[in-house]
């Protein structure tokens, strides 16, 4: 990847993130440092504090976004009526956003150094939190607990497997799937889940 972007052409914000996003999957966030990224960009490390004066600062503009997609789909899933039509609403829409963000939902949910950064904004934090009371609410209780949690945890892991060229919507309908079956749901169209 070396070599994409020189210091002549000068890195764009975007371009940091992304290659910030390849690095915290290869090596983990605590695992990439600002000059390892700085390196890939073939930049200096002073280049990259004019976007970003830390590794926290940088996954915060990683995360940022799909955190906001997040946040809006709980808002519109917690806006229908009944447990298993607002499971079901997040399940379809946290599918999806997983299928289309392979890359990052996975980095989401397994690296310590994001759960470290959702300590510390527990406004993110507390995002996690609804959507797992969302999934939850299926079944109250410990069970209901537990399957939030899978679901959630499940969908992150499996959307990061390399599938081959398995298709986002291939990949979104299975999700979806089996994440109806974890949570005790039916498919709104039948049984053919």
């Amino acid at each position: 990847m070396s070599g994409h972007t020189t210091a002549s052409a000068g890195p764009t914000r975007q371009r940091l993130i992304d290659v910030a996003i390849e690095l915290f999957q290869r090596h983990s966030v605590a695992g990439t440092s600002l000059q390892m990224i700085s390196d890939e960009l073939g930049l200096t490390k002073s280049a990259i504090y004019h976007h970003f004066r830390t590794r926290d600062e940088l996954l915060s503009a990683v995360m940022a976004p799909l955190i906001a997609e997040v946040s809006a789909l709980i808002d519109a899933a917690e806006a229908r009526t009944g447990a298993r039509a607002r499971a079901e609403h997040l399940l379809s829409g946290y599918a999806a956003l997983a299928a289309s963000h392979r890359e990052l939902i996975p980095l989401l949910t397994g690296d310590p150094g994001v759960v470290a950064l959702l300590r510390i904004r527990t406004d993110w934090g507390a995002v996690v939190e609804r959507q797992l009371a969302v999934f939850a609410a299926v079944e109250p209780g410990l069970g209901g607990q537990v399957k939030a949690a899978l679901v959630m945890s499940g969908i992150a892991s499996a959307a990061g497997v390399d599938y081959g060229d398995v298709d986002e919507a291939a990949l979104r309908d299975q999700l979806i799937a089996a994440g109806r079956r974890a949570l005790g749901l039916r498919s709104p169209h039948g049984p053919r889940t």
